[in-house]
């Protein structure tokens, strides 16, 4: 299926990103911010990531989120 946003729907590609194993398993996962617009668009991802209980940060055109509910500190 090819569409506005590449060969998967939306919610497609959303569900792929959070059944990675590092998702299943809690862990942190990482998507570049160019596939995030192409792919999904960024607030239908953010959406999800709260929808979860999740946390993400963005820098250097990544998109890290943390798939736990723990609490994300900024270190330095």
């Amino acid at each position: 299926m090819t569409g506005l946003y590449g060969p998967l729907s939306p919610e497609a590609w959303i569900e792929g990103v959070f059944s990675s194993k590092s998702a299943m398993r809690g862990q942190v996962i990482r998507r570049a911010r160019r596939d995030v617009d192409r792919y999904a668009g960024l607030e239908r991802l953010l959406s999800e990531v709260g929808r979860r209980g999740y946390r993400a940060i963005e820098n250097g055109g990544q998109v890290i989120i943390f798939c736990n509910n723990e609490p994300v500190r900024v270190l330095v």
